[in-house]
C-alpha cells in the first residue's frame, strides 16, 4: 500500500511538473491539452480518409507545427498590445483581399489563394479571427452597450472584407466573416430595440440575397439541402452518401482504415468537409461522442477564460472566437448530416487544411494570452 501510495505521489508531482512548465510558456494546460488531442485525432483520420497518404500527414503535421508556433507567439503578446495592433493586421487583411481578386489562384470558378514564395494560402481564413478582434477593439474604445453609431461603423469595418470575400465568389465564408464580427456586437450587449430591428429586416433581407446576389449553384445547394433526392447523382450526392456512411458506422463503427464509403471513393471531400462522415463510419458512435466530449471540454474552457478576463476587450476576444469554434464545428457537422445546407466549412482542427488550422491555432494563442496576462496580474 505504501509503495503504491508513493508511485501515485510521484505520478502527480510528474503531472505538476508538466503542467508548471506549460504556465512558463504562457500555455494554458487544459486548452494545450485538449488542442494536441485533437490534432493527433486529425492526423489519425486523416490517413485513414487519404488511403493512407504519408506525405498529406507531413503536410498536415507541419500545418500544425507552424499553428502550435503560431500559439506560443500570440500567448507572449500582451492583450493590449493586440488590442492596439489588430487594426493594421485588419488593413492589411483587407489589402490581401483585394490582391486575391487581382492575381489571386483558384479553383472551380473561384478565385480564393495567393502563391508567395512558393507558399498557398487563403486570406479570407484569417479575416475569421482578425474580424472580432477588431470589432472587440473598436466598441472597446466606447462605453458598452455600443450606441447606434457604434454600430454603424462596425457594421461597415465588417462590410468591406465580406463583400470583397463573397466577390471571389466565396459566400459561405464570407457570411461567416460577417457573423464573426455581429458575435462580438451582440456579446457587448444590445438593446431589445436593435434586435428587434434586426430580426425584423431578416425575411426581406433574405429575399434580396437570393435573388440578386446568389449563384445558381449556391441556390442548387440551398434547394437540396431542403430535399437531396431532388438531384441524387449531382448536388444531392454528398448529402446522400455522407448520410450512408455516418448510418452505417452503428455504435462501434467499422473499424480502423475499414471505411467502405471513404475506400471506395463514394464519399467526396472526405479529407476536408466531410471528414466527420468518416469518422462516425469507422468509429462509430463511440468516436462521435468522444469528438463531442474533446470539443465541448475546449469551448467550455475558453469561455471560462473568458468570463475571468481582466478588460472588456479581452471578455469580448475570447468569448467570441469560443463561440467561433463552436460555431464552425457545429455548421461542419450539421452540414454532413443534412441539418444545414453544404456551404464549404471544414471540422475545426479535424479537416485538412493549412490557412484555416494555422489561424484557429492563432485563435487559442490570443486566448492563452488573455489566461496568462491574467495570471501576471494577479
Amino acid at each position: 500500500m505504501a509503495t503504491d501510495f508513493i508511485h501515485q505521489l510521484n505520478k502527480d508531482t510528474e503531472l505538476s511538473n508538466q503542467s508548471n512548465r506549460l504556465k512558463r510558456l504562457n500555455l494554458d494546460p487544459v486548452a494545450f491539452f485538449l488542442i494536441v488531442l485533437l490534432c493527433i485525432l486529425s492526423l489519425f483520420i486523416l490517413y485513414s480518409s487519404s488511403h493512407c497518404n504519408t506525405h498529406l500527414i507531413v503536410r498536415q503535421a507541419i500545418h500544425m507545427g507552424i499553428g502550435f508556433f503560431m500559439i506560443l507567439i500570440l500567448a507572449h503578446i500582451s492583450p493590449k498590445k493586440i488590442q492596439h495592433m489588430i487594426f493594421f493586421y485588419y488593413l492589411l487583411g483587407v489589402a490581401l483581399l483585394i490582391f486575391v481578386l487581382i492575381s489571386g489562384s483558384g479553383a472551380k470558378g473561384a478565385m480564393r489563394w495567393l502563391n508567395c514564395f512558393g507558399f498557398r494560402f487563403q486570406p479570407s481564413e484569417f479575416m475569421k479571427f482578425i474580424m472580432p478582434i477588431t470589432i472587440a477593439a473598436y466598441i472597446t474604445r466606447y462605453p458598452l452597450p455600443c450606441n447606434y453609431k457604434q454600430i454603424f461603423v462596425a457594421l461597415i469595418l465588417m462590410a468591406i472584407p465580406v463583400l470583397l470575400i463573397a466577390k471571389q465568389p466565396d459566400l459561405g465564408t464570407a457570411i461567416l466573416v460577417f457573423l464573426s464580427g455581429l458575435i462580438v456586437i451582440f456579446l457587448s450587449g444590445l438593446k431589445i430595440s436593435y434586435i428587434v430591428l434586426v430580426a425584423s429586416l431578416a425575411a426581406p433581407g433574405f429575399w434580396i440575397v437570393w435573388h440578386f446576389f446568389l449563384h445558381t449553384y449556391q441556390k442548387n445547394r440551398v434547394l437540396t439541402f431542403l430535399n437531396p433526392d431532388r438531384d441524387p447523382l449531382g448536388a444531392g450526392w454528398h448529402i446522400i452518401q455522407s448520410k450512408i456512411a455516418i448510418g452505417s458506422g452503428g455504435i462501434l463503427g467499422k473499424g480502423y482504415l475499414n471505411g467502405s464509403q471513404s475506400y471506395l471513393n463514394f464519399l467526396p471531400e472526405g479529407q476536408t468537409d466531410f471528414i466527420f462522415s468518416v469518422l462516425a463510419e469507422e468509429f462509430g458512435l463511440l468516436g462521435v461522442f468522444i469528438l463531442f466530449i474533446i470539443y465541448i471540454a475546449l469551448i467550455i474552457r475558453c469561455l471560462y477564460i473568458a468570463l475571468h478576463a481582466s478588460s472588456s476587450f479581452e471578455n469580448l476576444v475570447a468569448s467570441s472566437i469560443a463561440l467561433l469554434f463552436s460555431m464552425y464545428a457545429f455548421i461542419n457537422i450539421g452540414m454532413v448530416v443534412g441539418l444545414l445546407p453544404v456551404v464549404g466549412v471544414p471540422l475545426p482542427l479535424v479537416s485538412r487544411g493549412g490557412t484555416a488550422l494555422i489561424s484557429t491555432l492563432a485563435g487559442f494563442g490570443l486566448i492563452m494570452s488573455i489566461q496568462a496576462h491574467k495570471r501576471l496580474l494577479q
